[in-house]
């Protein structure tokens, strides 16, 4: 994929919420389709968080929390969370955050969600 302005902008911000050995270890596939498959995504999702305007990286953080506990997607949602000191939100965010995913996704989405933030705030402990 030819590097654009925004793709460089995608990739600043997925950096700067994820940290470099995460994004170095999901790019790293030797293979110019895996390569490839990591651009698109990064310019792509993380090209939204790019974009500035009204919503700060707090409310895409959170957006993307909900969103991913919605899909029943726990591996993403437990790197999300694990990256909220960059995206500033804060554990009793997360905590009222449950009570929303309860009430539109679900029981079970807001339990699978609980235990990944236990799972990440454990292993920050000392």
């Amino acid at each position: 994929m030819e590097e654009t302005e925004q793709l460089r902008a995608a990739r600043a911000m997925r950096r700067a919420m994820l940290g470099d050995a995460y994004v170095d270890g999901m790019t790293a596939d030797p293979e110019p389709a895996g390569a490839e498959l990591q651009d698109h995504i990064t310019l792509m999702a993380w090209g939204a968080w790019a974009r500035g305007g009204p919503l700060t990286p707090r409310d895409r953080s959170l957006l993307v929390l909900a969103m991913t506990a919605a899909l029943g997607r726990m591996e993403e949602f437990r790197l999300h969370v694990s990256a909220m000191e960059q995206t500033g939100v804060t554990d009793e965010e997360l905590d009222e955050l449950l009570f929303q995913i309860a009430g539109y996704c679900g029981a079970p989405a807001a339990l699978a969600a609980r235990r990944e933030i236990r799972a990440v705030r454990a292993a920050r402990q000392p």
